[in-house]
């Protein structure tokens, strides 16, 4: 008799589109079947010196976790800009978002943009309205969340996808034994 694949657990994901300026911020349930929309949004960075900004990251980053309880997230890898002073504050923005769910012992995954926008749309190199269009349809949204959000939530919706998958796929050596 095969054996079903087995469903993964409900479980609260925070997404992270980190940056200087705005960080994007989603949060899911996902079985990695089906997700549900639980909020969405951008932090918009603001301060005299870079280290208030990574501050407003760190501290409102830190108030989300407190508010909605994630039990996972995930957020998106740096990638090497033209320019190296943006790669380098993108990276310590990434820092700061780590920072405040580790203190509250959330474990953190990190995808590519390309393995993200491959789980979302279907193609590693797809346009930002594509990507919005998709996060729009895979969470019964009425309209296409604002860019640095969707990026957030299609981070949140490439790691329900992905951690289902990991747990099925050692269940699925067990129905091909005999």
């Amino acid at each position: 008799m095969p054996t079903l694949p087995i469903s993964a657990p409900v479980i609260r994901i925070l997404g992270i589109d980190p940056g200087s300026r705005f960080t994007g911020f989603g949060i899911i349930e996902s079985d990695g079947r089906s997700a549900r929309y639980i909020t969405s949004g951008c932090v918009r960075v603001t301060g005299e010196t870079w280290a208030e900004r990574l501050g407003v990251i760190f501290n409102s980053i830190s108030e989300l976790v407190d508010t909605h309880q994630p039990q996972e997230m995930a957020i998106e890898r740096v990638f090497m800009h033209r320019n190296a002073d943006s790669a380098l504050k993108l990276g310590q923005a990434r820092g700061a978002a780590i920072c405040a769910v580790i203190t509250r012992d959330v474990p953190v995954h990190e995808y590519s943009p390309t393995q993200i926008k491959q789980s979302v749309v279907g193609k590693g190199r797809a346009a930002k309205e594509q990507v919005q269009h998709m996060v729009r349809i895979l969470l019964k949204l009425p309209g296409n969340p604002q860019a640095d959000a969707a990026d957030a939530l299609a981070v949140a919706l490439c790691h329900g996808n992905t951690r289902s998958t990991l747990i099925q796929v050692p269940n699925m050596h067990k129905g091909r034994r005999r």
